[in-house]
């Protein structure tokens, strides 16, 4: 085995360890925007419910296709990430805070 391909399996594992864990966060960030009440999305001036969950379902979409697909769809997977994200510590916080839930509290 030479330098190169060692390095070159070592970059795939990690891309595929990052796309998983992006898909992982994109399944939670979809079961979320699917259990949460409709009106607590224009009480905090978001996006409607449905726009959330349609935009989450195709950002899961894109990141497992990445996670199938390798580097062909690099593009795609950072739109779907960047979604997962907005809405992650953005949109998530304000509707948890509205609806007052956590979904990490504090131990002890």
């Amino acid at each position: 085995m030479s330098v190169q391909s060692v390095v070159l399996d070592a970059r795939q594992y990690i891309l595929l360890a990052l796309g998983v864990i992006a898909g992982l966060s994109a399944v939670a960030a979809l079961v979320h925007a699917v259990i949460t009440r409709p009106d607590a999305y224009t009480a905090v001036d978001a996006q409607s419910k449905t726009f959330w969950v349609a935009l989450l379902a195709v950002a899961n979409l894109l990141i497992w296709l990445f996670v199938i697909g390798g580097m062909s769809v690099l593009v795609l997977f950072l739109v779907g990430v960047i979604a997962v994200m907005v809405y992650i510590v953005d949109v998530r916080v304000r509707v948890d805070e509205i609806l007052k839930r956590s979904w990490f509290r504090k131990l002890g």
